[in-house]
């Protein structure tokens, strides 16, 4: 398995400097958040584009995906959803990036089969798109789906090989799932792995990994026990918790867990 940092543990960090921290600390590839306060969204010209292309080309590191914010399941019209995930698809493709992330995004009271539905029926519009530029759309196990049951009863109505399941192993963890059943449910169309580690159940503030209570031996072990060979990818909440630890002085450390983990399911 290749290993990856998400951005979002470092907020606003130009781009020469993250390509500089995953170089040193020894990653192969970056999420990038695609977000405006990032810079690298959406929102660049052509000229920007190919200036952060190259930069990736340059430092040998690979661009795992995208993570945008475009909620499929949420109420409302299409369209502007639908063209949310375009101008992230071609982002990923002026960049070189394999996948785009987005959220499921029901609201609270929203019926299940409508929000399956609903997500379902805009993911299968934008698959078509993202065929044709070669990136593929990752649902992530987050919020209103945060299972792998969940999941799939969207994936499973969207049939297209460009639409696949990002597993956050979090959020399956909180919504009651064990590795092996996350597995099981996602395994045909996982993209990658979000690995992250938190205090307990009510208190997520992200910590270094392996110093929390997330089962991450046991996911690295049912993803090696079936020769599942993709990315993992650590997403350490900076943004959203700036008391934590900074990032950059946990990533060595955090590289040398997950290399044990690995070691140990061989």
């Amino acid at each position: 398995m290749k290993l990856a940092f998400s951005t979002l543990g470092v907020p606003g960090l130009p781009l020469p400097d993250v390509l500089r921290l995953a170089t040193t600390h020894g990653y192969h590839g970056v999420e990038l958040r695609a977000h405006a306060e990032e810079p690298v969204h959406p929102g660049l010209d052509a000229g920007q584009r190919a200036e952060a292309a190259a930069e990736f080309k340059a430092s040998g590191i690979e661009l795992l995906g995208l993570a945008g914010y475009a909620r499929v399941a949420a109420p409302g019209a299409d369209e502007p959803v639908i063209e949310e995930i375009r101008t992230l698809l071609d982002l990923a493709r002026d960049l070189g990036a394999g996948y785009v992330r987005v959220f499921p995004g029901a609201a609270d009271g929203q019926p299940r089969e409508e929000a399956d539905a609903t997500a379902a029926r805009r993911l299968g519009t934008a698959a078509e798109y993202a065929a044709d530029l070669g990136v593929r759309i990752l649902l992530e196990t987050h919020d209103s789906h945060r299972t792998g049951a969940d999941a799939i009863r969207v994936l499973g109505l969207v049939g297209h090989r460009n639409v696949g399941s990002l597993w956050d192993v979090m959020h399956t963890w909180l919504g009651g799932e064990q590795p092996s059943e996350t597995y099981a449910a996602l395994s045909p169309y996982l993209g990658y792995v979000q690995v992250k580690d938190i205090a307990s159940t009510e208190d997520t503030t992200p910590l270094p990994l392996g110093a929390g209570v997330l089962p991450l031996a046991e996911c690295v072990e049912v993803l090696s026990r079936h020769g599942w060979d993709g990315w993992l990818c650590w997403e350490y909440e900076k943004r959203w918790y700036e008391g934590a630890a900074p990032l950059p002085e946990l990533l060595s450390a955090g590289r040398e867990h997950l290399g044990r983990l690995l070691n140990d399911s061989a």
